[in-house]
């Protein structure tokens, strides 16, 4: 009970957040309502009032709350500001849409989490884990963007061969393109997490035990990957619900009526009706999906979790291959060089006669819509792209490491269940436009899932006996914590937290709210070139395959560092 009273009221203050919204951004949502309604009258002063009284805007937040929370304890979600319709069915409607293309791209992320983590299953049941894998290709498909996978699966597949419908919703061929959009980036991130945890399996006694027993090698790889997903599964359920809200650009892109489009577009119109009822949902979606992880953790752990008799996942010590350095030198050379040479033209030249032009000796990476050098907005772009990113990141694993610490499971499942472009509407709302406002907005949302990895291996490292014995010989909670705890929770939730920098630099540009324009932004760029992203695709892929560089060489860095420092300190082994 306290768990779910903790999440319905955290639940019920978001709600109600929402509700403020008009008072806390300070606009006026009569002239919103009114241009949303009758695009053509004029906000005259008489017409405004009336649309108040209607609305009952006029009597401020308070009774505008009252009546709201009146109704849905009648099961009530009111009408809409804007068509004057119940609410509710629309809303059911499109949970319902939501909640299906969430499944299929759930069951792909799945499969392909499973795909890019089989070769380290294959060779941990043999016994050949033998050198630090760095998993690139992983964090590349991890970075690129939904929106921009969505254009281009909708281009090849559906447009030019035509393998699959465009647009629409209704028969399963539908599914296909927007599952897959969602699913790949979805499905990287957590096959990523999955590789990064199984080594740590396959070095347990029982697994070496096991295999020196002649058990078959597959009934070993399917224990160790029971063993690493109570770790795991949190990630999995604010997936499920990332993926029901998240999902704004491809429900527009292939006109799905889900509830993460209804919701952007019930905040882009202030009508409070749809919003809270949108926003109610996804939330109840994300309590029961916590719930239902947290389920699925005791019943893979059973009782060692509360008996603390659970060893602690130790990664082994790897030798580093030296072809990760190579690599990380490399690709780290290939991007300061075009960087370099991107900073030696001028990114806010407009040639309107070479507007989208293709690559060529002037504009070796083409140009833009407003004929602006692709390869100067790149250069250019880059300083303020990665260190925003990179600052951003490392405030977001700091709260989410506290967060975590602290098992704020309430706010983080709530946190991620709101769609990011809402959460990025609200709080920049409130913050202001600016760099400032669109590293709080991305930072409001971005530490959910750092909290909930680290929530996941605090609760494991605390079920250790190591942890037991140590404050049996007189080890104050300090030294647990900086010697014990720490040194297993820091290392995985850090990777995992350069895996998400890529995502982090395209929500800061592409939400609008960073730098103005006409700053270079890769984010930005992505934004701006999209709609042309068919005739000019250089326009795009070269800022998409920035941040996918950005994301490798994350990775490779990080792997390199790893392979050549110990696995943690001596009480830990």
């Amino acid at each position: 009970m306290k768990y779910l009273a903790g999440r319905l009221g955290t639940l019920l203050a978001v709600v109600a957040v929402i509700g403020l919204l008009p008072w806390l951004t300070r606009t006026d949502p009569a002239r919103t309502i009114l241009h949303a309604r009758y695009a053509d009258r004029a906000p005259t002063p008489e017409t405004l009032a009336a649309i108040r009284a209607e609305t009952g805007l006029d009597g401020g937040p308070l009774p505008v709350l009252g009546d709201w929370l009146g109704g849905l304890l009648r099961g009530d979600l009111g009408e809409s500001w804007v068509s004057g319709q119940p609410v509710a069915p629309d809303a059911v409607a499109a949970l319902g849409n939501s909640l299906t293309l969430m499944g299929v791209s759930l069951a792909a992320a799945v499969l392909l989490a499973l795909a890019l983590s089989a070769g380290t299953l294959r060779r941990g049941a043999a016994r050949r884990i033998v050198r630090v894998r760095a998993g690139a290709g992983a964090a590349v498909l991890a970075a690129l963007p939904e929106f921009l996978l969505a254009a281009v699966l909708a281009t090849v597949l559906a447009v030019h061969l035509g393998w699959f419908p465009a647009l629409g919703w209704g028969a399963p061929g539908q599914l296909v393109l927007p599952a897959l959009a969602m699913g790949v980036p979805a499905g990287a991130l957590l096959g990523r997490l999955l590789d990064d945890a199984l080594p740590g399996a396959f070095a347990e006694p029982w697994a070496r035990a096991a295999a020196a027993s002649g058990i078959p090698g597959r009934t070993v790889a399917r224990h160790a990957l029971r063993r690493t997903l109570p770790g795991l599964l949190p990630q999995l359920g604010l997936v499920a619900v990332g993926l029901t809200g998240g999902a704004v650009t491809v429900e527009t892109l292939y006109a799905i009526p889900g509830l993460g489009g209804t919701a952007l577009a019930a905040a882009l119109a202030q009508d409070l009706p749809v919003l809270q009822a949108a926003v109610l949902l996804l939330l109840l979606l994300g309590v029961a999906a916590g719930l239902a992880s947290r389920l699925a953790v005791r019943v893979l752990l059973g009782p060692a979790l509360t008996d603390r008799a659970l060893p602690a996942l130790v990664a082994p010590r790897l030798p580093r291959r030296r072809a990760l350095t190579v690599a990380a030198l490399a690709l780290g050379a290939l991007l300061v060089a075009v960087i370099a040479a991107g900073l030696l033209r001028d990114p806010l030249h407009v040639d309107t006669a070479a507007r989208l032009a293709g690559p060529s000796a002037a504009h070796p990476f083409g140009t833009d819509n407003l004929g602006r050098d692709v390869l100067a907005r790149l250069g250019h772009g880059a300083a303020r792209t990665a260190l925003a990113a990179v600052a951003v990141g490392a405030v977001t694993l700091a709260l989410g490491l506290l967060l975590g610490a602290l098992r704020a499971g309430a706010l983080t499942e709530t946190v991620n269940a709101l769609p990011a472009v809402l959460a990025g509407l609200v709080v920049a709302g409130i913050a202001g436009p600016g760099p400032q406002g669109a590293a709080a907005a991305v930072a409001a949302v971005a530490w959910a899932p750092l909290a909930a990895h680290t929530a996941a291996l605090y609760a494991q490292e605390k079920a250790a006996p190591h942890l037991a014995a140590a404050a049996a010989l007189g080890a104050d909670r300090a030294h647990l914590l900086r010697r014990h705890v720490l040194p297993g929770i820091l290392p995985p939730v850090a990777r995992h937290a350069l895996l998400r920098v890529p995502a982090v630099a395209l929500a800061l540009g592409f939400l609008g709210l960073g730098t103005q324009a006409p700053a270079p932004e890769w984010g930005r760029m992505l934004s701006e070139n999209m709609p042309y992203a068919e005739r000019a695709p250089w326009a795009v892929l070269a800022p998409a395959a920035a941040l996918a560089v950005l994301g490798a060489l994350a990775v490779l860095t990080s792997a390199a560092v790893r392979g050549s420092t110990p696995a943690g300190p001596k009480g830990r082994k």
